[in-house]
């Protein structure tokens, strides 16, 4: 399957670069997979959308401040750093934030992050990050695609967790061309938030507030959590020509006992489970495909890459943002409504001048 099947027109001027004000006033271009009719609305009219008996699931995963900038010892040259994967000292096991009480409160952890300018940051290069709680760091090893594994540490007995939290910034998308503000803090990050480890929002999950939840749940409509921490992985560039070359780095999971129950109980009623989300999905999917298409709480890693071809065994329904093209999550959209369904729908959002990927607006598949 050739990756320029995934291409198409988007012009620039339809990437999101700010939040709109109230989430649930994004558009949401309803796509039935059915009978192809695409339905204009808003994400106010999810609960109208649906119907009673219907699972949503969301992913629970907080955002980190993983972007850090600072400088270069001695040179003082600017340096950035984007923390992607947390490697305790004592094992191998790659984390994704999430972090137990002894690691939370470590002063001194290695990280695999992305740093620029990396020709400049060889292994032996000291670099500073200043703040409330300085943070200090040393390259240990030089990776792939500008990758580097860095130990960092504070000497004033803060926790590091604690200081990359006061003095880290949100990890916006590169395509959001502006530095990130205060608010996004706040906006760039879903109300089911708690548990921390992802270096991206599971942005579908934006739209929602309070007064929605309860509008689903007047409506009889039952919600789910599951945790996939997003690592950067989700904007990784498909580098390759054919779809089925493409590989997508491992993500951590959690399904608990409550959401596994719940799920398995909508899928004996043939109820319809509705994956709010690529995470989602990705992580509904993988634990189904290994138990027989039944969910089973537990954790672990996911690299499960969907696109056309891939048979789903739990989810029925996805709510999504609009997507890069080429990527592998447009990739996923393609496989659960189809590629000439998609391409449509697509079309019909850039004519209508919808507003594209992580602030932007949504899609809902049925």
């Amino acid at each position: 399957m050739d990756v320029r099947d995934f291409d198409f027109d988007l012009p620039a001027e339809l990437i999101a670069q700010e939040p709109i004000a109230d989430r649930t006033s994004a558009r949401l271009l309803a796509v039935d997979r059915a009978t192809g009719t695409l339905t204009h609305a808003h994400v106010t009219a999810l609960p109208e959308l649906l119907r009673a008996g219907d699972l949503i699931v969301v992913n629970n995963t907080k955002v980190f401040p993983a972007r850090l900038l600072g400088h270069r010892v001695p040179s003082g040259g600017a340096v950035e750093c984007l923390l992607v994967t947390r490697q305790p000292s004592n094992t191998h096991r790659m984390h994704f934030g999430s972090t137990s009480d002894a690691e939370s409160d470590a002063v001194e952890q290695t990280w695999e992050a992305l740093m620029h300018p990396g020709q400049k940051l060889h292994p032996g290069a000291r670099v500073t990050f200043a703040g409330i709680h300085p943070i200090y760091g040393e390259v240990l090893d030089q990776k792939f695609f500008g990758r580097r594994l860095i130990r960092l540490w504070t000497e004033d007995g803060t926790p590091l967790s604690d200081a990359i939290d006061a003095i880290g910034h949100v990890p916006l998308p590169p395509y959001i061309k502006r530095d990130d503000r205060s608010a996004d803090r706040d906006r760039y990050q879903t109300v089911f938030a708690r548990a921390r480890g992802s270096v991206a929002a599971p942005t579908a999950g934006l739209h929602f507030t309070p007064d929605l939840i309860a509008a689903l749940a007047d409506r009889g409509i039952e919600r789910a959590e599951i945790t996939l921490h997003v690592g950067y992985g989700t904007f990784q560039p498909v580098r390759v020509d054919r779809v089925e070359d493409h590989r997508i780095e491992a993500e951590r999971y959690e399904v608990s006992d409550a959401t596994a129950g719940a799920v398995n109980r909508a899928l004996a009623d043939r109820r319809r489970v509705i994956a709010v989300g690529t995470t989602t999905t990705r992580t509904l999917e993988a634990v189904g495909y290994a138990h027989d298409g039944r969910l089973v709480a537990g954790s672990g890693t996911t690299d499960l890459f969907i696109y056309p071809g891939f048979e789903f065994r739990i989810v029925s329904g996805l709510l999504t943002n609009f997507h890069m093209p080429k990527s592998s999550l447009l990739m996923l959209v393609s496989a659960f409504a189809g590629r000439t369904l998609v391409r449509s729908a697509y079309d019909a959002a850039v004519a209508a001048r919808y507003r594209f990927y992580s602030y932007g607006d949504a899609m809902l598949i049925l």
